[in-house]
């Protein structure tokens, strides 16, 4: 595809989903703005998040303790809150959904509850491109349960030649040695290459390998469509802070299928907030159990880190992920027709799956006996385009449909041609 900025602005001007671009805060750039290609790893700050935690001060300062039942809304069940357009978000039922913690924590919460390992039964299925925090949290539970993690946890490699891990290569290997696997626990959107795994297809054959299936979506909500009830997910658990745009280290989510939020057999660590709300404050030792995801909650919320969530689900409503899904595969596809022709004749190619059921907003360019970070920070300081780099070898392109507009795609190819023209 050729370079044509006026195409590009085109494309914007007659866009099914015109951008909310004005409504987050984009880092300036010369007279005007940078090309912001960093939310998958920190989203932008919406524009009226000062104002609505702003609220939450103003009811501290006025109210003090009382602000826990009379604050414009009220703290004690703050959480309520965000339930249902969490739910909406990732495609749960709001028994199934909670908002706590940050996602680590959560991942260690849920494997509490779902990794039980037996001496027939006791590996953990991820992907050799795991996140690093994925990869030693599941080495550390094994590692706790007794296990050798070098063992126990088991490291899905792609084809020979290929970058990205295929669903249909997970599947066969769980029909062929899910026997001894306890857990699957996989990125929804792998954070290195882009691709987008069948979640559905994955599970599927995670339960009929007697296996349970958990997902690690920091790179999915908000990114790409989810079903996780319908898809029958075990247990999944996501951060708010890439796609969803709620601020460095915001809060993370979890979710737990209905078939499990009831079950008291299920293991778990108890807190405060595990117990019912309507019995918490008689102060009794021992808890009275709730049947949603909400036992899984140990403390209260943090306030001032729950309100930019909630702000951040609430524009989520408003536009929908169905509308934001096509979006990101217009935006996305772009720029993958872009990057055909500015890679040509270089040592560098897209890595992220061409098709786009097969990948997120992400495109992933892997280049040869390049310094990504110099690049990168070249990128950002010469051109006012932010990506980021992956070590050793990948630079990272996220067109987020909410504030990435065609022209900034234009511009990020633009830019990554200029350089590496040298």
């Amino acid at each position: 595809m050729t370079l044509n900025e006026a195409d590009a602005r085109a494309f914007d001007t007659g866009d099914a989903l015109p951008t909310r671009r004005a409504e987050f805060f984009v880092p300036p750039y010369g007279e005007g703005e940078a090309a912001y290609f960093a939310g998958n790893s920190l989203g932008l700050q919406p524009r009226a998040l000062r104002d609505f935690v702003g609220t939450e001060l103003d009811d501290w300062a006025r109210l003090g303790v009382e602000g826990h039942l009379e604050a414009t809304r009220p703290w004690l069940g703050y959480h309520s809150l965000l339930r249902d357009s969490a739910a909406r978000l990732v495609g749960g039922r709001p028994e199934e959904v909670v908002v706590m913690n940050s996602l680590t924590v959560n991942l260690h919460l849920m494997m509490v509850s779902f990794y039980r390992p037996t001496a027939d039964r006791w590996q953990i299925l991820i992907e050799d491109t795991a996140f690093p925090s994925d990869s030693y949290a599941v080495r550390s539970q094994a590692a706790f349960h007794g296990y050798d993690p070098d063992t126990a946890v088991v490291r899905l490699r792609p084809r020979p030649g290929e970058a990205a891990l295929r669903s249909d290569d997970i599947v066969a290997y769980l029909a062929e040695h899910g026997s001894t696997v306890a857990l699957v626990l996989l990125g929804g959107v792998n954070y290195y290459s882009g691709e987008l795994l069948d979640i559905a297809a994955i599970t599927r054959a995670a339960h009929e390998a007697g296996a349970i299936a958990g997902w690690d979506l920091a790179h999915a909500a908000g990114n790409v469509e989810l079903r996780l009830h319908d898809w029958d997910v075990d247990w999944a658990a996501w951060c708010s802070y890439k796609y969803l745009n709620a601020g460095p280290g915001s809060l993370a989510g979890a979710f737990v299928h209905e078939q499990h939020v009831a079950d008291p057999a299920l293991p778990k660590l108890q807190g405060w907030w595990s117990t019912q709300e309507a019995t918490r404050f008689r102060m009794e030792p021992t808890v009275t159990p709730v049947a949603t995801a909400d036992s899984w909650q140990l403390s209260n919320p943090p306030i001032f880190a729950m309100a930019p969530v909630l702000l951040s689900l609430q524009m989520f409503d408003e536009v929908g992920m169905p509308a934001l899904r096509a979006k990101s595969r217009r935006l996305s596809s772009f720029l993958y027709d872009l990057f055909d022709d500015v890679l040509v004749g270089h040592a560098a190619r897209v890595i992220t799956p061409r098709d786009t059921a097969r990948r997120g907003s992400q495109l992933s360019v892997q280049l040869d006996d390049t310094d990504v970070g110099k690049l990168t920070a070249r990128l950002r300081e010469e051109h006012g385009v932010y990506a980021d780099a992956r070590q050793p070898d990948v630079i990272r392109f996220a067109p987020v449909p909410l504030y990435v507009t065609h022209h900034d795609c234009w511009r990020a190819a633009s830019a990554l041609a200029e350089l590496l023209r040298g």
